[in-house]
């Protein structure tokens, strides 16, 4: 018998993205090229629409491809609901589970990097993040001061030793998903970080590469998505030190 072919599933959540015809099929293009082609893997792509109330899903459903998965259910909930929601319909043989914005403000390619770096580096979990040398990022300077006033906050709480929580794109072993899925709580603002948090208790590996990003919608950010992030983040605290949930089996 022949090596078995590993293979790695994308999964994107969507809500009201006017483009995701055009991201799809550049998506596609890359991937083939990048886990076929060079990496010699397999891969699919998981696509959940978060309750769009356009065409969005009219749109992705336009694009016939074996490898593409289009899911999703009606009232919009949240980032962080829709890739636990795609998680469930991985496919069981998939090694790594990408997460990948369907924007498109991370470009596709950079995913080659990510599954370069956890097959060297035998890491549990590969973030991109923004501070790190190398990453080139263009954004709004109010957006950096808020993003890193955000993350000094995370720093204190958790303890937490990366730079950046927030980029979209995030590699894991599939086996640290598995263990660490059933235990999240949040489905909006702060799911990357009790995400990370829990995979930090765990003792799985996490490390961190730049990246390029290049924000392609409006950056004003409200005052209750501020807020409320702030509750979510503070909420994950209060389980991880005070009532010790994530200690529950």
């Amino acid at each position: 018998m022949g090596k078995k072919v590993e293979k790695v599933s994308i999964i994107m959540p969507m809500y009201n993205e006017p483009r995701i015809k055009e991201n799809l099929k550049e998506v596609i293009i890359t991937l083939d090229k990048i886990i076929r082609k060079d990496l010699k893997m397999e891969y699919e792509i998981i696509l959940v629409d978060d309750g769009s109330n356009d065409n969005s899903r009219k749109k992705a459903e336009e694009i016939k491809n074996k490898r593409l998965i289009i899911t999703g259910y009606k009232n919009n909930i949240g980032k962080g609901n829709a890739l636990k929601y795609g998680f469930g319909k991985v496919d069981k043989n998939s090694e790594y589970i990408a997460f990948m914005d369907s924007g498109m403000e991370l470009h596709p390619e950079q995913l080659k990097r990510f599954i370069e770096k956890i097959t060297e580096t035998k890491a549990d979990v590969v973030i991109g993040s923004k501070r790190m040398k190398g990453a080139i990022v263009h954004y709004p300077l109010t957006r950096r001061i808020m993003s890193m006033i955000y993350q000094l906050m995370v720093k204190i709480l958790f303890g937490l030793k990366v730079k950046d929580t927030q980029v979209g794109m995030k590699l894991f072993k599939k086996e640290v998903l598995d263990k660490v899925f059933p235990k999240i709580i949040v489905k909006r603002y702060a799911f990357d970080i009790e995400l990370l948090v829990n995979a930090n208790k765990e003792g799985k590996r996490i490390i961190e590469i730049p990246i390029r990003l290049d924000y392609k919608f409006d950056t004003r950010i409200g005052i209750k998505p501020i807020k409320d992030m702030i509750i979510d983040t503070l909420a994950i605290f209060y389980r991880l030190r005070i009532i010790k949930y994530y200690d529950r089996k």
